[in-house]
């Protein structure tokens, strides 16, 4: 039923949404026609184009964009386009110039036979949306044809701490949770109490350590997060001392261990607004180095979490944390106070910066839910599952509310 519905939204694209277009024989330009993935506009090696009615796109820009593996055959003119989701493996393959398609080795007519546009596969968008999931709608005022991802498993971190509880029924949702109970303080020195980032009071058989071990238990890997900022240059002492660090790493990892978690979440803010970036970049690579030894030693995975490249904050070497941390989470928020939803085009700037010295499959996209709203947060994950990024890590618990779970459940596996 799915299925047959999604056909009848396709076709009503085809044959009516697009067919208002300006076209003028078998070849027109779909002049001002914008196309958008995820709520955020997709390059484009050739404009999309109306061709008898209907409307063709870059097969290979959109499938990348997708996750969908495409591979070009010069000599049959053919192009292998090639999805594994949870249902299973569908191969597409399409001739330039043939009416039919084979799907998983099934003949499916098209409506318009593939062309090459300036050495561009170009293929209708109905297609697209039918054999890969893709939710297609058309907005004729804006002359904007949205595409929606499919729903895809990637890793999830959530965040959990002061104020968190109120959803503590969702931490199995998540593949791993931040618990932020511990921090480095204006002295300096590492400590579980305070007046944030705090161990928690117990509350009758509701302890710290009971709700550690049921996130274990449950399939939520546990992780000790560990905050400070630099304000009254809290960091600086403990970059600069070596043997108050090697104190610090000791006392975070003890504390890991002792109490449960299976890792550390490292997020220590503000280091090289000012002074020299190169010598405070080296400084907390050492620093991290230290930890990731101690940690590995006693069976803790290690995640880093990064103000993003694109920041005032300059002290953070993203190639070497990557080499010593098993991922790093980009921080892609704050870009303008948290008084709305983020600016696309920052997050996505933050990503390519990013992919520029680190794998995808080691970052992770930060976001705020502070920021983002129902109507928003899924154009950034849109924007995780477009790089093929390890996932995403949402900043907190106790702020995510319903609608916003709601949306996020729409776009990735909770």
């Amino acid at each position: 039923m799915k299925r047959i519905a999604t056909m009848v939204l396709c076709a009503a694209i085809t044959t009516a949404g697009f067919s208002s277009l300006p076209t003028d024989g078998v070849h027109a330009a779909a002049g001002g026609v914008s196309i958008v993935l995820d709520g955020y506009p997709l390059p484009f090696p050739v404009e999309p184009a109306v061709m008898s009615g209907t409307t063709m796109v870059p097969f290979r820009a959109i499938s990348e964009a997708l996750g969908v593996k495409v591979e070009w055959n010069q000599a049959a003119k053919q192009i292998t386009a090639t999805n594994k989701d949870a249902s299973g493996t569908k191969k597409v393959i399409l001739t330039l110039g043939k009416t039919s398609a084979s799907v998983n080795g099934a003949s499916v007519k098209l409506a318009v036979a593939p062309q090459n546009v300036r050495g561009t596969t170009m293929i209708p968008l109905s297609f697209f949306g039918q054999q890969f999931g893709a939710g297609v709608t058309w907005n004729q005022a804006a002359k904007t044809v949205s595409i929606t991802s499919p729903k895809k498993d990637v890793y999830t971190l959530g965040f959990y701490a002061q104020g968190a509880y109120s959803e503590v029924s969702l931490i199995p949702d998540f593949d791993a949770v931040a618990f932020g109970w511990s921090r480095i303080d204006r002295s300096g020195q590492y400590t579980v109490s305070g007046t944030e980032f705090r161990w928690p009071q117990a509350a009758g058989d509701v302890t710290p350590d009971s709700i550690v071990q049921n996130a274990a238990a449950g399939g939520t890997a546990p992780y000790l997060m560990v905050y400070s900022g630099d304000k009254e240059l809290e960091l600086t002492k403990n970059m600069e001392d070596l043997q108050l660090q090697q104190q610090t790493i000791s006392s975070i990892v003890d504390t890991a261990a002792q109490k449960g978690f299976q890792g550390i979440a490292l997020d220590l803010e503000g280091l090289g607004m000012t002074g020299d970036k190169a010598l405070v970049q080296s400084q907390y690579n050492t620093f991290v180095k230290n930890l990731s030894a101690k940690a590995k030693a006693a069976n803790l995975k290690l995640t880093v979490i990064l103000h993003p490249l694109n920041s005032s904050y300059k002290g953070y070497d993203y190639k070497t944390l990557a080499s010593l941390a098993d991922d790093l989470v980009i921080m892609a928020y704050a870009y303008e106070g948290e008084t709305g939803p983020e600016p696309m085009n920052k997050v996505d700037e933050s990503i390519r910066l990013a992919l520029q010295q680190v794998s995808k499959d080691k970052l992770i996209l930060g976001i705020s839910v502070y920021s983002e709203n129902e109507t928003s947060v899924n154009a950034k994950i849109g924007l995780a599952k477009r790089y093929g990024l390890k996932g995403i890590a949402i900043w907190r618990l106790g702020l995510i509310g319903q609608p916003v779970l709601s949306e996020m459940g729409k776009s990735v596996e909770l």
